[in-house]
């Protein structure tokens, strides 16, 4: 009598939380539409197109965020540990996964990705350690992953249980970073990389109906793993309004001040057939997240990558690479201080502090921002090394963050460069820089001249061969970090100045030219390079 109450119970609540969850969805729609047709911002690409850059990412240039969630409790391969762990087969780089969680864990048949979630306690992790650290670093934005591709989200939802506040840690891991990060004057962002669950999971349909991503305690809508369905099938309608759903809940319960979204909103590979269905679901997320934020002071941005929206519909993002030149619109470059996983791994390949300045100075000097990925521990500490990393490139930005936050890029200064052809550089494909590479900013009357490597008694800028290549007359030369003037004389070959004995600070040199107004014979010179090198370059410079 007793089981079989049981057992009616159980089914009364799971159709009472479904009916819940369905009007939860359908308050939801009703609100997107009502902000889309009374708001200024319209679902369609032509309108969208007009939403400005805000001016607090053009100046921000630097921000942290963290891969951190349930994949980060196996510690192997890297962040699609939930994918391959159902494919016995060996990935080219990071080995077998499945052989590796059946050793370590159980057959994927007894012991499915699911079943860490218990295993994801985060019982050290502390939002304000994490923000004071990330501060420390110099970012001016930061923020989480608020979900991966494995479907779980890392923040408390009416959408679904899985969830870092029901289960797991139990705590509103996106709620306490938000706080703890604004209180530092800091922008808060979330990352969105749901759209992919769809797909991310077929590949263990092969293991047979045992598998628990067939399982529709596990699978579906609200669940952790996607609806099941045939492999190849495309999406479905009531998918798309998921992946619509949970980005308007952070919107709406965070306020982040950018959205972040991997690669994968205009792939036929995950939408199939249902790729332009799912067109309607992008402008109406753009849309809504518009004009939520032109009801309020607040100035948004969302990021992009390839050709997943249209340009001018958000800032082109391009991730482990950036651009080879100088581009006349904001752009930016997600990395990470990991060289092979962007979460927690046991055996890391951590970049040196000398390299992530380099990339972050040629990226800011090409008129990019950057975006620094850490991957902390299962139990919410960030690793020793990754902090150290943090903390050195937090240390070149205090002595040389004047000539990175707030500057914008210069294009006809650029020297020296070790990329190979093309228009985007590969972070996998590029060289070491040194002394004769130097990389331009300014700001107001000041140029940035950044060497990125000692260059010892004196350096000589060969793209300022005179006075007349500046937009004014030189007033004063200073190396920020040392006390003092610098000297400096013209040559044939271009701008000389003299170097200080010793270093003001490691990694790469902010060399920063003062001018004053130019005399009218001086404008004149200048008004005929500017024409020169337009004619060259095919630029307005």
């Amino acid at each position: 009598m007793i089981r079989k109450f049981c057992f009616v119970f159980a089914v009364v609540l799971s159709f009472a939380l479904a009916v819940a969850g369905c009007s939860a969805r359908v308050e939801m729609q009703n609100r997107i539409d009502k902000l889309t047709e009374d708001g200024p911002y319209k679902a369609e690409w032509k309108s969208l197109q007009k939403h400005p850059v805000p001016e607090w990412f053009r100046d921000a240039k630097f921000g942290i965020y963290t891969h951190w969630g349930v994949y980060s409790v196996p510690a192997f391969g890297n962040e699609w540990y939930p994918h391959w762990m159902y494919i016995n087969r060996a990935h080219r780089v990071r080995g077998n996964y499945y052989q590796f969680h059946k050793k370590n864990f159980a057959d994927p048949l007894e012991f499915g990705y699911r079943n860490f979630v218990p295993m994801f306690k985060a019982e050290k992790f502390d939002a304000d350690k994490w923000a004071e650290l990330f501060e420390k670093a110099g970012a001016k934005f930061a923020g989480p992953v608020a979900e991966h591709h494995d479907g779980f989200a890392m923040w408390d939802s009416a959408l679904t249980k899985w969830d870092s506040k029901e289960k797991g840690p139990k705590r509103d891991i996106v709620g306490e970073l938000e706080k703890a990060i604004r209180k530092r004057g800091m922008k808060f962002i979330t990352s969105f990389h749901h759209a992919r669950k769809w797909q991310y999971y077929e590949a263990s349909y092969k293991l047979g109906e045992k598998v628990d991503t067939r399982d529709k305690r596990f699978a579906g809508i609200g669940k952790i793993y996607p609806p099941v369905h045939e492999a190849g099938q495309a999406p479905t309608p009531q998918y798309m309004q998921e992946w619509l759903g949970k980005i308007v809940e952070v919107t709406d319960k965070y306020q982040p001040d950018l959205l972040w979204f991997d690669g994968g909103l205009d792939r036929e590979q995950f939408w199939r057939g249902a790729r332009q269905d799912f067109q309607h679901y992008k402008k109406q997320m753009l849309a809504y997240y518009y004009n939520k934020a032109h009801q309020s002071p607040q100035q948004v941005a969302v990021t992009y990558k390839h050709t997943d929206l249209p340009r001018g519909a958000g800032i082109l993002d391009i991730e482990r690479g950036r651009m080879d030149k100088v581009k006349d619109f904001v752009w930016l470059t997600d990395t990470s201080v990991d060289m092979k996983s962007w979460c927690y791994v046991k055996n890391p390949q951590y970049k040196s502090v000398n390299a992530l300045v380099d990339v972050l100075v040629d990226i800011v000097s090409k008129n990019g921002c950057m975006l620094l990925n850490i991957g902390p521990k299962p139990d919410g500490t960030i690793p020793k090394d990754a902090e150290r990393l943090l903390l050195g490139i937090g240390q070149w930005l205090k002595i040389n963050g004047e000539a990175i936050y707030g500057t914008r890029p210069c294009a006809k200064y650029q020297q020296g460069g070790t990329e190979p052809g093309g228009e985007k550089v590969e972070e996998k494909r590029e060289g070491s820089y040194g002394s004769s590479d130097i990389r331009f900013t300014k700001k107001g009357n000041k140029l940035y001249a950044i060497v990125l490597g000692w260059p010892g008694e004196s350096v000589l800028i060969k793209s300022i061969k005179s006075d007349a290549y500046l937009p004014g007359d030189i007033k004063s030369i200073r190396l920020l970090g040392h006390q003092g003037e610098l000297r400096w004389r013209w040559e044939l070959g271009g701008l000389r100045i003299q170097m200080p004995y010793s270093k003001p600070c490691e990694h790469a040199f902010a060399v920063k030219i003062t001018t004053a107004k130019k005399t009218e014979h001086s404008k004149i010179i200048y008004k005929l390079f500017l024409q020169e090198v337009t004619q060259w370059t095919g630029e307005h410079l």
